[in-house]
């Protein structure tokens, strides 16, 4: 019996989430449109929970990183900060926060649901581990 190789189409997804995350489009807030995987930067102007309003001059939005019992949010109002995710229904969806000095708060994969959905087929991601705050 002999056994062949199989070559994987160039389109086939490979990599991790972090290397599909760097090719999201960067786009101000004012031109966001729904569903669109995107990166914005712009300054927190307001905390409610574990919501923020980042703001960028062409607009506003509000933006989430999940329930305060899986993680909570260790921002400032004033803080500058880069934010990969998804427009949704009521806001936008957070993958990453790029904090101004560098720090990367991985917050939820971007595909795929949420570590805190209560998925049960999903064993825990170590690169998503539930963020403490030091405020």
């Amino acid at each position: 019996m002999s056994f062949g190789t199989t070559t994987l189409p160039s389109q086939a997804p490979v990599g991790t989430a972090a290397q599909a995350q760097s090719h999201l489009a960067q786009v101000s807030i004012g031109e966001l449109q729904q569903f669109e995987g995107t990166t914005i930067t712009g300054e927190v102007t307001a905390i409610f929970g574990n919501d923020f309003i980042l703001s960028d001059g062409t607009g506003q939005i509000l933006v989430g990183i999940g329930p305060e019992w899986y993680h909570q949010l260790p921002l400032q109002v004033g803080e500058r900060v880069t934010v990969v995710g998804e427009v949704d229904y009521d806001g936008f969806d957070a993958f990453t926060i790029t904090r101004q000095n560098g720090v990367v708060l991985n917050i939820r994969p971007a595909f795929g649901p949420p570590p805190w959905s209560g998925e049960r087929r999903r064993a825990p991601d170590p690169d998503f581990p539930p963020i403490r705050s030091s405020r």
